[in-house]
């Protein structure tokens, strides 16, 4: 047996073909067929295209609307930390404000009791 009798080609029916030589060449494809391939295409791709956008637009608002809410929690955050480092020192300058001045490390030196009997005269 021949080593050519021993080979199996196999070759795509639709797009190649062997010649004589052995050789694989294109088939050619009609033109019709080339432009019902193209009217088929274009509006799927189109519509793809419009697919695509919708999507992308779709994730970009919601991605907006999680920078927004993410930013407004941190304002929120900021402003309640804010709020309480300021608080303890409102309140010391206020209560400092109300009450008197107490000094604890006075001495009494000497202490006297004053009876007062008599009435101013007007």
């Amino acid at each position: 047996m021949n080593d050519e009798e021993k080979k199996i080609i196999i070759s795509r029916v639709s797009e190649y073909r062997q010649n004589e030589s052995g050789e694989y060449e294109r088939v050619p494809v009609s033109p019709v067929n080339r432009w019902i391939t193209f009217a088929i295409l274009i509006p799927v791709v189109a519509f793809m295209a419009l697919i695509g956008v919708f999507f992308f637009a779709a994730f970009l608002a919601l991605l907006a609307v999680a920078v927004v809410v993410i930013g407004i929690r941190f304002w929120w955050l900021r402003r309640k930390f804010e709020n309480a480092t300021q608080q303890p020192d409102d309140l010391n300058r206020e209560a400092e404000a109300d009450q008197t001045i107490i000094i604890e490390d006075a001495q009494i030196i000497e202490e006297t009791e004053i009876h007062r009997t008599s009435r101013k005269k007007h």
